[in-house]
């Protein structure tokens, strides 16, 4: 006797439940990147407007990527970020997630801690760094002559902006990271490490050989994400580095896709430079899982 409830039998309610959502993808989601896509091969000027036909050649937006400097130098920028996400960002969130799994008072507090810079105003934090990377009166610089060094530096330069861009941002979404990896430590059995303990197991062995290796499929999810969370940075860089400054110096494909929108007022320019973020994302991903390769556990 088949035994198995008629609610799996019968579909049709399923696709009843998702065809709300499946209609709000395809109206937020699908028309508008394929519409972007189409915008992209026309000549759209001002944000709002018309397109005044096809370019010619239909490519020329993105040939004209690849020879402007400036949009380079945000590919470079992109690529640097991508790469300081997954070390520092992601490095650092697993190293504290292990440190906390072994807190037994107070392990609430550090998560509150560790957490509480991702729900703070990027514009605000935008301001904040602002501050402390001042020129005069910044809160570094002081803290630099109150050690003694003579003179200031200029943290906003061209020679300091790329890393001064960078560390508000790897500050801002540690916690982000922080919080997926401890809900996945805390998923693992503590019989697992209590008979590890039994058998004389240190606590490097079992991170070694419990944590990580049941932590691999977390970790692999936490990369995808910092790897397309890394392509779409923009709040934070664009208010503490505007239009690029110094020099341009400081573009990233989000920052410098948003100036051609809304400042340069070149909408189809913009359009390309976004669905190449899109095809970077997509790429990059991919080639992340398959570094990682998820396990079946």
């Amino acid at each position: 006797m088949n035994s198995q409830p008629n609610i799996y039998k019968n579909k049709k309610p399923v696709f009843f439940f998702l065809a709300p959502a499946m209609l709000f993808l395809a109206v937020y989601l699908f028309y508008p990147f394929f519409q972007n896509l189409l915008n992209s091969f026309q000549a759209i000027k001002s944000l709002g407007t018309s397109a005044k036909g096809w370019n010619d050649p239909l490519y020329k937006n993105y040939a004209e990527m690849f020879q402007d400097k400036y949009m380079i130098t945000a590919l470079k920028n992109t690529l640097i970020m991508i790469a300081v996400t997954l070390i520092f960002q992601v490095g650092i969130a697993l190293i504290l997630a292990l440190m906390t799994d072994n807190i037994r008072h107070g392990a609430k507090f550090f998560r509150i801690v560790y957490f509480f810079p991702i729900v703070v105003s990027a514009t605000a934090l935008g301001l904040m760094f602002n501050l402390i990377f001042l020129y005069d009166k910044g809160m570094i610089n002081q803290l630099l002559e109150s050690l003694g060094k003579a003179g200031l530096t200029d943290w906003k330069d061209e020679a300091h902006a790329i890393v001064t861009m960078m560390i508000p941002v790897t500050w801002q979404y540690v916690g982000f990271y922080f919080i997926i990896l401890i809900t996945g430590l805390n998923n693992i059995s503590d019989e697992l490490y209590e008979s590890a303990a039994i058998d004389g197991a240190t606590g490097w062995q079992r991170v070694r050989y419990i944590s990580l290796p049941l932590l691999h499929n977390v970790i692999c999810t936490v990369s995808v994400l910092a790897v397309t969370g890394a392509l779409k940075v923009f709040d934070l860089p664009w208010v503490m580095f505007p239009k690029g400054m110094p020099l341009g110096k400081t573009w990233l494909t989000g920052t410098y896709m948003y100036y051609y929108c809304f400042d340069a007022a070149d909408v189809d320019y913009s359009s390309a430079i976004s669905v190449l973020i899109v095809v970077l994302g997509v790429v990059l991903s991919k080639v992340v899982n398959r570094i990682f390769r998820e396990k079946d556990i």
